[in-house]
């Protein structure tokens, strides 16, 4: 192992063997004999990476990419079927907040039960038990038993338990959303600690954002497979191409199948409902965004019963859209075309009450959506 490295990996496979309708007793056996059909489930293939002393790494993924399972190989708990796994200096693993808490006893007693799990001795949680007690805010309630604790009370205990233990490699998993806004800010800044210190961190998380500013380097795991290992924003930025990849294929699939409908959603920004525009020598903007799970789906715009030729509409982006339904309409939706907008003249319209139809529609005439707005010229 290269003395450089905290962790080394080296053409790693995993899998699991999953029984269906399993024959649990000598009954069961006897009587249905033909049960017992099992299907290897590959985890994780051909797996190969170096962690270097002091890194902080994220490995990122979508759920049942096999990234759990991989930092579950470095902690010993499972081990490979074939390949190799090194570890270099003591390790503490973040990945079953409260494993050893017992509801009965309190929480400076479980503080001592929890901490040696992690290997510290009686005489080294003596001298951690102020600090764990400060971290987790918890004052007085510290002697009280932890079944009395809420569900935030209780996480917050473990996860200072498990920051304090003073170890060379920090695994964590899905754990940073602990408790309030202020006690998730307090362990993020002891996480930036760490990493500014001799620490070597690997991350398993879906924010992203938390990627990015905490860690080194980012290592994305598709499909059981290592697909991509760099800087967190290209990395992140491949991952996010990917995964809207898929989610488009999967809605495709769904639409044509049955399984799902298309969807479209219209919106008007200008003019109000019922707003009221003087009627002057000026430019009238009417702007609002659309966007559809299907890409055949268009943009209908029809003002006082006239439809407005499409060469007028102009489509502009929409970053704000975008971030809001990203995540619903990941692979159909282009940020520059989410916006549309045209103008009038304002002396074009007599004074009155006029009215603008936006619709989302099929190339066969079905309407998905359709928003309809009034407004006045006075």
């Amino acid at each position: 192992m290269n003395k450089e490295n905290a962790i080394e990996v080296r053409n790693m496979y995993k899998h699991f063997t999953v029984e269906y309708d399993k024959a649990n007793t000598l009954k069961e056996r006897l009587i249905f004999w033909k049960r017992g059909n099992k299907e290897v489930k590959e985890v994780l293939k051909d797996i190969s990476l170096d962690i270097k002393k002091g890194e902080t790494v994220a490995l990122i993924g979508t759920n049942g990419s096999g990234k759990s399972t991989l930092l579950k190989l470095m902690t010993k708990i499972i081990y490979p079927n074939k390949g190799t796994l090194e570890t270099d200096g003591k390790l503490t693993s973040l990945l079953e907040l409260g494993a050893g808490f017992h509801p009965d006893f309190t929480g400076r007693e479980n503080i001592y039960f929890n901490a040696s799990i992690f290997g510290l001795t009686h005489q080294e949680i003596d001298k951690r038990i102020d600090d764990i007690i400060e971290f987790s805010e918890l004052g007085e309630n510290i002697d009280n038993p932890i079944r009395t604790y809420s569900s935030g009370m209780y996480m917050r205990l473990a996860f200072s338990v498990a920051i304090n233990v003073d170890a060379e490699i920090l695994l964590i998993d899905e754990i940073l959303a602990v408790g309030d806004q202020h006690f998730q800010d307090k362990c993020f800044a002891k996480l930036e600690e760490l990493k500014n210190s001799d620490k070597t961190i690997v991350i398993v998380t879906h924010s992203l954002g938390v990627v990015k500013e905490l860690c080194d380097r980012a290592i994305w795991i598709y499909k059981g497979e290592f697909r991509l290992d760099g800087d967190p924003t290209y990395v992140i930025d491949e991952y996010l191409k990917q995964v809207a990849k898929d989610h488009h294929d999967e809605q495709k699939k769904a639409i044509e199948s049955g399984k799902e409908k298309v969807r479209g959603i219209v919106f008007i920004d200008s003019p109000k409902d019922f707003a009221e525009i003087q009627q002057y020598d000026g430019v009238l903007n009417f702007s609002g965004w659309q966007l559809a799970n299907s890409e055949d789906a268009l943009l209908k715009i029809v003002l006082d019963e006239e439809v407005v030729d499409s060469t007028e509409i102009r489509r502009t982006t929409r970053q704000d859209v975008y971030n809001a339904y990203l995540e619903q309409f990941a692979g159909f939706i282009e940020e520059s075309k989410l916006g549309w907008s045209f103008d009038r003249l304002c002396q074009d319209f007599e004074k009155g009450t006029h009215h603008l139809k936006v619709s989302c529609i099929m190339p066969n005439g079905e309407t998905l959506t359709e928003k309809e707005i009034a407004f006045q010229i006075v």
